[in-house]
């Protein structure tokens, strides 16, 4: 593997136990704020030292807490791709570029071609205040191709940007690292960030990772309910295995699903969009009253009451496209059902 992660860090009462390996790349490490994603990142960078654990990264070890090793940042060959870009404010983008370069008697040359290959000719000779939010992406990007990386990290590259703005960059942000051969962390809490941009993900989880997983399978069917949440998953319940169903006692429901269910799990999920209008006597049909009904730019969100549902048990949400909604008949007591195949059965992390 290019990169192998096997750490621990306490911050306070935070306990982070990290432990991954990714190969050439772009894997995401996806959780909530406050999980230990950016953490991570800075003990990989060496920002930040572990208290104990392992980073080997291209067969090279930079931290190793039994063997004494611990690389500074500038051994390491990792570039950092801060949310703010830490470009250098008192040089132009030409000289933030060559200031990085290693070999002096190609400086000139690579930091010329860096700056046709990002598209920073016009700005060259301009502060990064000078320029567009864009142009410092690039610019920082170009910085840290210029220092011949083996790995690229990125801190939640896009969060401070406003929707146009985060759309636009992502483009070129991706269309950048496409040439890149090594590994690629990208640190985000944006499930479509990651879906769009990312091979596989890693989920952090109040600083516990899970398993490795390809997008595709985290999206279409997660297995904890740490994965089911991040992936977009709003409905959860508790339930009681029943061959090849489950028992939902705060809904009062009792959903088949299509395959065997084992008898550890205890937790099931339900996307919102997963969630239809159906006839009643079809599969998996139950009647609900809709509580509240939240219309958005082009979905309606609608808050159900499964009839059978024990007092103080959570609403269902579902989410239909507006013209469906405006286009039912009964838009307060209805039925509603799920496909057995779309429901979650989450185990324990």
């Amino acid at each position: 593997m290019a990169l192998s992660v096997d750490i621990e860090k306490r911050l306070g009462g935070f306990h982070l136990a990290v432990r991954f390996e990714t190969g050439n790349e772009t894997l995401a490490l996806l959780g909530a704020s406050g999980c230990g994603k950016s953490v991570t990142l800075r003990c990989v960078a060496g920002i930040m030292t572990p208290d104990e654990g392992r980073i080997v990264l291209d067969g090279v070890t930079l931290y190793d807490s039994a063997a004494g090793i611990d690389l500074p940042p500038q051994r390491r060959r990792t570039g950092y791709l801060f949310q703010q870009y830490a470009l250098f404010p008192n040089m132009t983008v030409r000289q933030n570029i060559a200031a990085v370069i290693r070999d002096r008697t190609r400086r000139r040359e690579r930091t010329e071609e860096l700056l046709r290959r990002f598209r920073l000719e016009d700005a060259a000779g301009l502060r990064p205040g000078q320029i567009s939010g864009g142009q410092q992406q690039r610019a920082a990007l170009a910085r840290i191709l210029a220092a011949e990386p083996r790995a690229i990290l990125l801190d939640e590259p896009l969060s401070a940007l406003d929707s146009f703005l985060r759309r636009q960059l992502e483009l070129e942000l991706a269309e950048a690292l496409a040439s890149f051969s090594g590994t690629v962390l990208w640190v985000s809490h944006d499930q479509g960030e990651v879906f769009r941009n990312c091979s596989r993900v890693c989920v952090l989880d109040h600083g516990r990772s899970q398993e490795v997983c390809g997008t595709e399978e985290l999206f279409r069917r997660p297995e904890t309910e740490a994965a089911a949440r991040l992936s977009g998953c709003e409905n959860f319940a508790d339930v009681l295995p029943s061959g090849a169903a489950v028992k939902v006692p705060g809904w009062g429901l009792t959903l088949e699903c299509g395959r065997p269910v084992p008898e550890t799990i205890r937790r099931a999920g339900i996307r919102a969009r997963h969630l239809l209008p159906a006839e009643p006597g079809a599969k998996n049909a139950f009647p609900c009253r809709a509580e509240r009904v939240i219309q958005d730019v082009s979905s309606a969100i609608v808050l159900l009451r499964p009839e059978a549902a024990a007092p103080g048990a959570p609403l269902l949400r579902m989410e239909l496209d507006r013209a469906l909604w405006a286009a039912l008949p009964e838009q307060t007591n209805l039925t509603v059902s799920v496909d057995p195949e779309k429901i979650m059965l989450l185990r324990e992390p």
